[in-house]
This record gives structure tokens, C-alpha cells and sequence, in this order.
């Protein structure tokens, strides 16, 4: 392995890694899905856990990572298939390798520091580099054509609602005014300005960066779609273990697995169902699991991280 990509993969910190793999179950044997393979920090454990039949497919976006997690994971020979693509593309990966279904999917949806540390990626404002934030750098829209060629109102609208962000129109505002942008140091600078510099540890372009990859990498598309499909294809006894880092993430985890662990979605005040709608899932964790302190102090990104967990039921 190049020493690059050798300390980059020792680098890349799994963010409750325990935990995630106690949630999963574990066990000898079966078919497992890590659909953010990152770094194959997770894999790795599954790999060794499910030893010595067990198979895994890992799937990310990051060809980059990708290449990473092949080199890391290679002493598994055969027990381990990584698949360039989405987990919103999960059932056509499983179809194409005969898995009719698997006993386990794990959703880290971090950003990994595969890809934050890196300034070419454009994904922080800690080191200058271009406006690109792409998990994989084949896909056509980049944040430079979000931040240049957007309207005052649409930029407005995608920092508020994909950054939460209060101040979204003073940054639009002022973004407008100063482009065009090429260069995250200059995004950076010019957010700072407009917003001003407040006590604490959040950066005032955190929001906003946000806000761009999150549209730039269609995060919450791919994230409802891909958890119709890892419940689709989860055996009876599976488990669904999804670990968010941001508000907006965990939102849609928490409503997508607290509504296919409910049989009828109808109103209250109507009398019969109608809805017809059957639960497929037995949640095994009311509240999210959150990193220890410990795991924090070693680890500060994971401090927003929250695990949700789910069981597939018996199939009707």
C-alpha cells in the first residue's frame, strides 16, 4: 500500500464502532452490507466478526475511498465485494450478485476525513480549494455552479433549508454580491463577514457548507431512497443500523423507522384503517445512541453522531 493512502486509512477514525457492530448482530457466516464503506473501518470488524464464511459488500460513492477500503480489506480475499455507487442503489447490487437478502446494513452517514482532510475535495473551509464537494468527482454539479449560478432567493432557500441556517438571506445576500466564487477560502471569508465571528466552536460557514454538499451530493434523496431499500432487502431477525451526524439526517431515520415500526398510518379520528399498511420493523432503539465522552475526547467529530437501530420482522 502507498503510505498515502496507508495513513490516510489509519487516519479515518469509525465513529461508533462497538456499538455499530454489537447493534448488527453479528454472527459467523450470513450476508452483510456496510452501504458507506469509507475507509472499510466498520468493514473491517464485520469482516473479522462474521469470520470465516461471512460475506460483505461495501458500497461508496468515493472512488477514492474505494481504492482505500480495497487495499485495506484485501486480506479478505473473496468475503469482501466493493461496489462503486450509492445505497440507493442497494436491491440492483444485490440482484447483480444473487443475494436474495442480508442478515445485516450498516449506514454510516458521516463525512469522512478521507474527504474533509483533503482541501482539493473543497469540502472544508480549514484548508483553501476549490468549490467542488462531490463524493465522487464523475458527478456533474459541483457547489462553484450552486454558489455562481443560483438566484438570491434559491440560494437563500437551499442555506436555510438544507443548513438550517437563520441567516440565510444576509448570505446569499452577500454572496451574490461578491461573484463570482471559485475558492472555499473565499466562500468562507465572505459568509464570516456577513454573519460575524460568535463565541464557539462552530465556524460561521459551517452551516452553509453544509447546505451546499448536502444539495451538491442530493444526500437526503439518496438517504430516503436507500432506507426503502435496505428494509426491502433485510432477512427476518436483519438489522438496520443508521448512524447520522446532522438534524436533518437523523429526522428522516427517526420518521422513516418509527412509521415502518407502525401497522396503521391512518388518522386518529378515523374509524377502520384504510391505509393498509403493515410494519416491517421492531425498533431496538427508542433513543438514538450517542458517542461515549471518552469516544468524544479521542475523536472530537464525533460528537454529533447519533445510532439508530431496527429489526426486520417475519415477512407476511
Amino acid at each position: 500500500m502507498p503510505a498515502p493512502e496507508r495513513d490516510e486509512a489509519e487516519k479515518h477514525i469509525p465513529v461508533l464502532y462497538q456499538e455499530a457492530l454489537d447493534a448488527l448482530h453479528l454472527h459467523p457466516g450470513g450476508l452483510w452490507v456496510d452501504g458507506t464503506v469509507g475507509a472499510g473501518g466498520h468493514a473491517l470488524g464485520i469482516l473479522e466478526r462474521t469470520a470465516p464464511h461471512g460475506l460483505l459488500l461495501g458500497l461508496d460513492r468515493d472512488p477514492h475511498a474505494l481504492r482505500i477500503a480495497a487495499r485495506r480489506l484485501a486480506r479478505y480475499g473473496q468475503r469482501v465485494i466493493l461496489r462503486h455507487g450509492t445505497f440507493a442503489q442497494l436491491s440492483s447490487h444485490l440482484d447483480s450478485l444473487g443475494w436474495s437478502a442480508v442478515d445485516g446494513v450498516l449506514l454510516d452517514l458521516g463525512l469522512s476525513s478521507i474527504q474533509l482532510d483533503d482541501p482539493a475535495r473543497g469540502f472544508s473551509f480549514q484548508g483553501d480549494g476549490p468549490l467542488d464537494m462531490r463524493f465522487d468527482p464523475q458527478a456533474p454539479l459541483t457547489a462553484a455552479d450552486l454558489v455562481n449560478g443560483l438566484s438570491e432567493d434559491e440560494l437563500a432557500e437551499l442555506i436555510r433549508r438544507y443548513g438550517e441556517e437563520p441567516r440565510a438571506r444576509r448570505i446569499a445576500r452577500a454572496i451574490v454580491a461578491e461573484r463570482p466564487m471559485r475558492s472555499t477560502a473565499h466562500l468562507a471569508q465572505v459568509v464570516a463577514a456577513a454573519v460575524g465571528r460568535r463565541k464557539g466552536r462552530i465556524h460561521p460557514a459551517t452551516r452553509t457548507f453544509q447546505a451546499l454538499r448536502i444539495a451538491v451530493n442530493d444526500e437526503l434523496k439518496v438517504l430516503e431512497e436507500g432506507l426503502e431499500q435496505a428494509v426491502g432487502c433485510l432477512a427476518p431477525g436483519g438489522r438496520l443500523v443508521v448512524i447520522a451526524f446532522h438534524s436533518l439526517e437523523d429526522r428522516i431515520v427517526k420518521r422513516f423507522l418509527r412509521r415502518e415500526s407502525t401497522d396503521c398510518l391512518c388518522p386518529p379520528q378515523r374509524p377502520a384503517c384504510t391505509c393498509g399498511h403493515r410494519r416491517s420493523l421492531r425498533l431496538v432503539t427508542r433513543k438514538p445512541i450517542r458517542p461515549s465522552q471518552e469516544e468524544v475526547a479521542r475523536n472530537p467529530r464525533a460528537r454529533s453522531a447519533r445510532m439508530r437501530v431496527a429489526e426486520r420482522l417475519e415477512l407476511a
